[in-house]
């Protein structure tokens, strides 16, 4: 039996790159570099047949460690909620109002961003405080 080794995390979406730029700054993420022979996306991208173009986009981890995030263009829009979901880590290891604060210290650079504030979930006996929100798209998230 083989180990798996990466795992890519894929997003349907409307807009792949609006997306995908939102997620990199969420996570300092970066566009990889074009295809070999093409000198930016965008060059890459009219290289395509027209039903192809914007179709897809890819934001990664810089340091290699994380996992790949591709978004793809689907017809239909979002209509529930998500099986699946991130939690961004923004307060591990903080406990009470330090991890509300820092919580909250994301969620407004997250909302300048284009994200959508959700409900505050106040630890309790056993969770932590985590806060839901919902990227350019809706597509739901936590900060943890």
């Amino acid at each position: 039996m083989t180990s798996i080794k990466q795992v890519q995390v894929t997003f349907d979406c409307a807009e792949p790159e609006r997306v995908a730029r939102f997620w990199c700054e969420v996570l300092g993420y970066v566009v990889p570099p074009p295809p070999k022979g093409f000198a930016s996306w965008s060059e890459y991208d009219q290289s395509l047949p027209p039903e192809r173009q914007g179709a897809g986009f890819v934001c990664a981890d810089p340091s290699g460690v994380g996992p790949r995030l591709y978004f793809q263009r689907v017809p239909e829009g979002k209509v529930v909620k998500n099986r699946v979901h991130l939690d961004v880590r923004v307060g591990p290891g903080l406990r009470g109002e330090e991890r509300v604060a820092a919580l909250e210290a994301e969620c407004a650079r997250l909302v300048a961003l284009g994200a959508v504030r959700g409900k505050l979930l106040l630890a309790d006996e056993y969770n932590e405080s985590c806060l839901g929100m919902q990227d350019v798209e809706g597509n739901e998230f936590c900060l943890d």
